[in-house]
C-alpha cells in the first residue's frame, strides 16, 4: 500500500499539468510575493529609528496631518465612484442580458475607455471641461454657467472615476449576469411572478456573490487612483489622495522605508473594505455563488 501511494505521488509530479503550473507559481512568487515581504519588511526599518523603533513609520504616519488624512481622502473619492459605477452598470447589464446584437454593440462601446487609459481621459476631459474647454464655452454661450468647475478639484477625478471604471464593473456584471439561466425567470413568469419580483427574488440573490466580487475589484482599482488625482485634481488640496503620498516619500523625500510604509497601510486598508463587503455579503445571502446554465 505504501508503494502504490509512492508511485501515486511520484506521477503526479511526472504530470505535465504540473509542471505547467511551475512558470505561474514562480510569476507570483517574483512578481506579488516577493515584492510584498521586501516592502513589508523595508516599513519596519526607518531612516530614524529612534522616534518608536521599527514602528516609527507608522507612528509619523498616523501622527502627521497631511499623511493620515489621505486616507479620508481616498475613501472619499473610491467609495462613491464605486457605488456609481456598479450601480449604473447593474441595470443596463441586467437590461442587455439576452439581447445579443445590441449587447455586442454597447460593450464595444462602452469598453472604449479602458483602451484609452486615465491619461488620455484626463486629457479629453481638460480639453472639453476645461476653463477653456468647448461645454464650459457652450454653458457660458447659454448663460448656464454658475461657476461650477469640472476639473482640478474634486469632481474632476470622480468624473474620471466613473468614466475610466465604469467599462471593467459592467463587463465584470455583464459576465455574472448572462451566467444565470434564464430558465429560472421563465419558470417563475410561469407563476405569475412580475418583473420586479423576477429580479428581487432570483436574479439579485443568485447575482450577489458577483455584485460584492465587482464592487471589491472596482474599489481596488479606484482606490489606487494617481493619474486622476494629479492631472484633474488638486494634489495639494482636496485630492491628494495615499497614492501622491507614497510618491512623493519615494522619489521627492527619497525615503523608500516611509514609501513602503504608506503602501502597506493602503493595502490593510483596501483589505479592510473588501473583508467587509464580502463578510456583508455573507451574512446577506447563503446560497449557491453561482446560478450558472448547465
Amino acid at each position: 500500500m505504501m508503494h502504490g501511494k509512492a508511485q501515486a505521488a511520484g506521477s503526479r509530479w511526472l504530470d505535465p499539468v504540473m509542471w505547467m503550473l511551475v512558470p505561474a507559481v514562480l510569476f507570483m512568487l517574483l512578481v506579488f510575493v516577493y515584492p510584498f515581504g521586501h516592502g513589508l519588511l523595508l516599513s519596519f526599518k526607518p531612516l530614524d529609528p529612534s522616534e518608536g523603533g521599527a514602528f516609527a513609520n507608522y507612528i509619523k504616519f498616523f501622527n502627521t496631518d497631511n499623511l493620515w488624512m489621505t486616507i479620508g481622502t481616498t475613501l472619499k473619492l473610491a467609495l462613491p465612484a464605486t457605488l456609481i459605477n456598479v450601480g449604473i452598470a447593474l441595470p443596463i447589464a441586467y437590461h442587455l442580458r439576452r439581447k445579443s446584437r445590441y449587447q455586442k454593440i454597447a460593450t464595444t462601446i462602452l469598453v472604449i475607455p479602458i483602451t484609452l487609459g486615465t491619461v488620455l481621459i484626463a486629457e479629453g476631459m481638460l480639453t472639453y471641461f476645461g476653463p477653456k474647454g468647448w461645454f464650459t464655452q457652450a454653458l457660458q454661450v447659454l448663460h448656464l454657467f454658475s461657476g461650477m468647475r469640472l476639473t482640478h478639484n474634486y469632481w474632476g477625478v470622480l468624473i474620471s472615476l466613473v468614466i475610466s471604471g465604469f467599462p471593467f464593473a459592467f463587463l465584470l456584471i455583464l459576465s455574472y449576469i448572462t451566467g444565470i439561466d434564464p430558465v429560472l425567470t421563465r419558470a417563475a413568469a410561469t407563476l405569475g411572478a412580475t418583473p420586479f419580483k423576477q429580479f428581487r427574488h432570483i436574479i439579485l440573490p443568485l447575482l450577489l456573490p458577483g455584485l460584492a466580487m465587482a464592487f471589491c475589484l472596482s474599489f481596488v482599482q479606484a482606490f489606487s487612483v494617481f493619474p486622476s488625482a494629479v492631472l484633474l485634481g488638486s494634489p495639494a488640496g482636496p485630492t491628494r489622495v495615499i497614492s501622491i503620498a507614497a510618491y512623493e516619500a519615494a522619489f521627492e523625500n527619497y525615503d523608500y522605508s516611509m514609501a513602503s510604509t504608506v503602501a502597506m497601510i493602503m493595502g490593510l486598508v483596501q483589505l479592510a473594505v473588501v473583508a467587509a463587503v464580502l463578510g456583508a455579503r455573507g451574512l446577506l445571502y447563503r446560497g449557491p455563488v453561482t446560478g450558472g446554465k448547465g
